[in-house]
């Protein structure tokens, strides 16, 4: 699979999403919205390189916070936002580089860090890509459908403030047991939320929920699934992707090496990155995490965890299981250790104690939970490959604790405020013990075997049919078309724009108000 992809990068195959138009009516009406709202939609180009952005837009962004509800914060879509609350312009690409005090190993290790796009989290882009590809060919109608983020947090908020910057009604299916921040911003925002009696790991009552709004709601809802949605890891193929080869290239002497990408199930959505970056590493390893509490991949298992945002008890249908390397099971107790160790002051002192740089120490809020399980399982994975120091490994922090304070807070309440003793306990336990258990290399047959997961929760379940479940392991054009679709989308925004733009002379549209929103930005 990887070589066929090395090889196939200078031509175009495009057999998965059609560029025809769903419903010209519906389109007229939707430049309409976007015309009278002065809404232009940002292209995957100038997401992964804002220097594209054209100079009215920049100059509009200076008068803008991060989090505000203006359309114009489509163009922050990108991992390349000034980290800046307000004002901000672009620059290069937001990450931070883990020493081996912090990590025990010699390898680079790389992360994106998702605290500076809008709402504090990559998920914003995720959510850009279902939502847009439907809006630019007239399969979504923002005047009288909703748009509805079934989630485990993240997605549900960059969905809902996607909406509202494109000027569509939102409705967020969540967990009940997910961290109360993600509840209030979007309270805030005025989305319509319907809480599951579940946490992380019960994704099936989501989906129930999710059917029955469908069936009760019937043509005036769309749904936005981020597990089956293909422009999920799509927006990640062309902005993630090309933002860690852009990143690595910058960073790398003639003595390094790619090695590899580390990143959490999740939804799949991430991992599409992998896709492109094998292309262009042929010889790099991808590892897939989850929590061994609950380890569907590795052991086809299930159970509860506290990883927020990782999922578990299935496989997202758009994961693609021929491009994962190495399955590595992540502690959830040892990311709720080092939550607390990175944020409470007698860790970040003890930190400090260890050598780690006070300028790191004081950047650590960028981790949330599922970054921290990023973070670990980026270590594994380097201890597993045994990487040297010439090595590098990239993974991102989706979000920051700035979504978690109500956790912290929780744990304090609980087990008594944090101490000395805690710290080194946890840095040594938690942190240095990271090993090789509970890690498992794939062969052919067992990436095969983790793929046909996907027909209990898909086939029998959700009504996929066996025979695309089929076309995603023998195809091999299966996967690129799709990720590639990004090129023609690309047309179809600027087709889009230029449509919304050319109406706008014809008539005076009165100033539209735009609400704000503080952010969690610190």
């Amino acid at each position: 699979m990887l070589s066929f992809l090395a090889k196939k990068t200078t031509k175009n195959y495009l057999r998965g999403f059609s560029t025809n138009i769903i419903s010209e009516q519906v389109l007229q009406r939707t430049i309409q919205r976007c015309s009278e709202r002065n809404i232009v939609i940002p292209t995957y180009d100038e997401m992964f390189n804002p220097q594209l952005i054209p100079n009215e837009i920049q100059n509009d962004l200076s008068n803008i916070g991060l989090w505000d509800i203006n359309p114009r914060n489509l163009f922050r879509v990108t991992w390349k936002n000034e980290q800046k609350e307000f004002g901000g312009g672009f620059g290069g690409a937001n990450y931070i580089e883990i020493p081996k005090e912090l990590s025990g190993v010699d390898a680079r290790i790389i992360v994106l860090l998702g605290k500076y796009l809008p709402t504090g989290s990559h998920k914003v882009g995720a959510s850009f890509g279902p939502i847009v590809e439907k809006l630019v060919r007239g399969g979504f109608d923002p005047t009288t459908q909703k748009a509805l983020w079934p989630s485990t947090g993240n997605y549900c908020r960059g969905g809902a403030f996607n909406s509202e910057l494109l000027g569509c009604q939102s409705l967020a299916v969540m967990p009940e047991g997910m961290s109360q921040e993600r509840f209030d911003w979007l309270e805030s925002i005025g989305s319509e939320i319907y809480r599951t009696k579940s946490t992380e790991s019960n994704i099936k009552e989501i989906f129930t929920k999710m059917h029955q709004l469908e069936k009760e709601m019937g043509d005036s809802l769309v749904v936005l699934n981020q597990f089956t949605e293909f422009a999920n890891p799509m927006w990640h193929y062309a902005v993630t992707g090309r933002t860690m080869e852009e990143l690595y290239n910058q960073l790398a002497t003639p003595r390094s090496n790619f090695k590899g990408l580390f990143l959490n199930q999740g939804s799949g959505g991430t991992l599409g990155s992998s896709m492109y970056l094998h292309q262009k590493f042929p010889n790099m390893k991808t590892a897939c995490g989850e929590a061994i509490q609950c380890p569907t991949l590795l052991e086809n298992g299930y159970g509860k965890h506290r990883i927020e945002g990782i999922g578990d008890t299935y496989v997202p249908w758009i994961l693609n299981l021929k491009d994962m390397d190495l399955l590595v099971g992540i502690d959830d107790q040892d990311c709720v250790d080092l939550l607390r160790l990175f944020n409470e002051k007698p860790g970040q002192e003890f930190l400090l104690k260890k050598g780690v740089e006070k300028s790191l120490v004081d950047r650590l809020s960028v981790f949330g939970i599922s970054s921290i399980g990023n973070l670990l399982g980026a270590i594994k994975f380097a201890k597993y490959y045994e990487m040297k120091k010439d090595d590098f490994i990239f993974t991102v922090a989706t979000d920051s604790a700035a979504l978690y304070q109500s956790r912290l807070k929780s744990f304090n309440q609980k087990l008594g405020g944090y101490t000395q003793e805690n710290a080194i306990s946890h840095y040594y336990g938690s942190l240095m013990k990271q090993n090789i258990q509970y890690m498992q290399e794939l062969s052919y047959y067992e990436k095969k075997r983790c793929h046909h997961l996907k027909y209990f929760t898909w086939v029998e379940q959700e009504g996929k049919s066996v025979k695309e479940l089929d076309q995603q392991w023998d195809d091999d054009y299966y996967w690129i078309e799709r990720m590639e679709e990004y090129k023609n989308l690309n047309h179809l925004i600027r087709s889009f724009n230029q449509r919304s733009k050319d109406l706008k002379k014809s008539y005076s549209i009165p100033k539209y108000s735009y609400k704000e929103n503080e952010a969690s930005f610190h």
